[in-house]
């Protein structure tokens, strides 16, 4: 008796996974498909013609150096033996997993985020056709297949295509629990948020912001209290419970309560001081940007050794930004220009990226075509992206959390600076507004039409 009900359980656990697989299945339709493979073609041409014999530098190669160390030494380390916490470890563990199942070349690394800047193009289509129907959610993938400032992240071991696809993904999550604020849909959100800070330590700010939206939401009356305090609680706890052991490790090393990884003041240095206030330095190449601290503020670095552990890098960080603080307080009237700078800076048309393909290998055709399309597809875009901004202007509602990452980017951006890499995390929602335009006159001339035709 007792085996019949277990094997009258299984049968029905097995059912029930098939339908869901067989669910899932029938939801992958033609466009997505299609959408997915050019965007991947895009991607990988970029790869294997734009960047061929691209090889690690600057912030790549920390995170391949770190995923080495992860690798060889058993050590999430810069430097061999020493435990850092320098860098958010999502990134770096990725590149270590590809490198210990496929060999250690970066070209594989590449090849994966061609797929996951495919995938992001796939979500767009998927969140354009919600928003504003198939036809635009088409356009939208079309779109993001060949927007330079999606692909050109595939090409280098940065981590802005895998944050870029995870801050997508969870704004559809959201575009989806406001309507139908269900279980499943809050413990993937806190998933999600727990992957972006584990990418990138800002993440965490993305906990807090959920939060206030979902206030919100409950006082413009689109989400009941009971929703809104079990959202609350079910993401926060879940993206806790996932952050808590890099947390705890953290502690263990720095004996400091550090979430995931110190940065802000080393961004903060490089980003105000003499140099980057200065016209006539390297001819104003430098100016309202970043130089790395040491070379700027060498006296504050030296005071403490190249061979940095953990709990070193935790006090130079605060050192480097209690002398930020000191140098904004003596200089309050650059303020207002490096406000101003970055700002403008974040919209730059063509990146100084220092490891990108098109400063890497400027001479290469390839790199003229990809510099063409930035300086071509990037203005119109942004010109739909501030129509779309009007014209749907009445579904404000629906778009509430993707107006606040919008805000929330470009705080980060004036407060720190503004390069378009830092840009990146709004890209697709730069590309699903100006979609929205797109869909606004198309809607705008078939009225006209049908006026003609009375």
């Amino acid at each position: 008796m007792m085996v019949d009900v277990h094997i009258e359980a299984y049968i029905h656990v097995k059912d029930f996974s098939m339908k869901r697989f067989e669910s899932l299945i029938s939801s992958i339709t033609f466009p997505m498909i299609a959408i997915f493979l050019l965007a991947l073609c895009v991607r990988v041409l970029y790869n294997f013609i734009a960047a061929a014999g691209y090889y690690p530098l600057h912030d790549s190669l920390t995170y391949q150096t770190i995923a080495l160390n992860i690798l060889h030494e058993h050590c999430y380390c810069l430097q061999p033996h020493l435990s850092t916490v320098d860098r958010a470890p999502l990134w770096p563990l990725i590149i270590a997993i590809v490198y210990r199942i496929l060999g250690q070349h970066d070209l594989y690394v590449r090849l994966l985020l061609c797929g996951v800047g495919s995938g992001t193009c796939v979500l767009l289509y998927l969140f354009g056709k919600d928003l504003f129907g198939e036809r635009t959610g088409i356009l939208a993938g079309i779109i993001g297949a060949i927007y330079p400032f999606l692909y050109v992240y595939d090409g280098l071991l940065y981590s802005e295509s895998l944050y870029i696809f995870l801050l997508l993904a969870l704004c559809y999550t959201l575009y989806h629990l406001q309507r139908r604020p269900r279980t499943s849909l809050m413990v993937l959100s806190g998933v999600l948020i727990a992957l972006l800070t584990y990418t990138r330590p800002n993440g965490i700010g993305l906990l807090f912001m959920f939060i206030a939206w979902l206030f919100l939401l409950r006082w413009l009356k689109m989400m009941g209290w009971r929703d809104v305090i079990k959202g609350a609680i079910v993401v926060a706890l879940v993206s806790l419970v996932f952050l808590a052991p890099w947390t705890f490790r953290n502690f263990k090393d720095t004996h400091t309560l550090l979430t995931v990884a110190t940065g802000d003041g080393k961004v903060l240095l490089g980003a105000y001081n003499y140099e980057t206030a200065d016209p006539v330095y390297q001819n104003g190449y430098y100016q309202g940007t970043w130089i790395i601290p040491t070379e700027v503020t060498p006296w504050v670095s030296a005071q403490f050794p190249q061979s940095c552990p953990a709990s070193c890098e935790v006090k130079r960080d605060d050192a480097y930004k209690t002398a930020a603080l000191q140098w904004t307080k003596t200089h309050p009237q650059t303020l207002p220009f490096f406000i101003s700078q970055h700002f403008i800076n974040m919209w730059q048309l063509v990146p100084q990226e220092a490891d990108l393909a098109t400063n890497r290998f400027p001479d290469r055709a390839s790199s003229a075509f990809v510099v063409l399309m930035m300086e071509t597809i990037t203005p119109v875009l942004f010109a739909l992206a501030l129509l779309g901004l009007v014209v749907t202007g009445k579904r404000w509602r629906e778009l509430l959390f993707l107006y606040g990452l919008v805000l929330m980017t470009i705080a980060e951006c004036v407060i720190y600076y503004g390069i378009p890499r830092f840009r990146a995390p709004i890209e697709p929602i730069i590309i699903l507004l100006a979609a929205g335009a797109l869909w606004w006159l198309a809607k705008q001339i078939q009225l006209q039409h049908k006026r003609i035709s009375m």
